[in-house]
């Protein structure tokens, strides 16, 4: 009999344990956001520290495609940002100028036209410009799913040995630019 009500007790108890262990993470990230460390969009990146995954893709006609082993080549000679983008994407619109001034600036741009049509993906660049060394059409998010896209736009700096080394889950903005890319940049100097 005893052993039924610890057994009771214990599952009287359980959720009063699940909601001080909430109140417990709830207090960290309040400390957190009080000490200016918490980042509600840090995501983590899986991709970091890693090569690129292996893919081939066709091109947005009428550009040509590319596979990871032209990004490694291109990558070799300088580092090239891959961004993954669409045409639906309104971010995308708000990054697109920045995009153009890297590419203008010598930064090899390659995109990646994520669940898109090629009409519409070439509207939007025409629309927006076209900062892209390269285009490829990843129309079924095979690639982004290995890539560990989360959302359009997406960005990955790959270094001369197809080392994935800095990671943007969002748009690229001036501050973005100035700061972590740069610095990101100057790393692999």
């Amino acid at each position: 009999m005893t052993t039924d009500v610890n057994r009771r007790r214990l599952l009287l108890l359980a959720p009063l344990g699940l909601v001080a262990l909430g109140g417990a993470a709830f207090y960290a990230m309040l400390e957190r956001m009080e000490q200016g460390t918490f980042d509600p969009h840090a995501i983590g990146d899986p991709r970091v520290g890693k090569p690129l995954p292996k893919f081939d893709l066709p091109g947005v006609a009428p550009a040509q495609g590319f596979s990871s082993t032209d990004v490694q080549q291109a990558a070799a000679q300088q580092p090239v940002l891959l961004n993954f983008f669409a045409s639906w994407c309104i971010p995308c619109v708000q990054e697109a100028a920045v995009l153009a001034t890297l590419s203008q600036i010598g930064l090899s741009v390659w995109g990646i036209a994520y669940e898109d049509k090629a009409s519409a993906t070439n509207q939007f660049l025409n629309r927006y410009g076209n900062p892209y060394a390269r285009i490829a059409d990843d129309s079924h998010g095979r690639t982004a799913i290995d890539f560990g896209v989360y959302g359009v736009p997406e960005s990955f700096l790959v270094d001369s040995k197809g080392i994935v080394r800095w990671h943007m889950a969002g748009p690229l903005n001036d501050d973005v630019v100035r700061g972590p890319l740069q610095n990101a940049l100057k790393s692999l100097a």
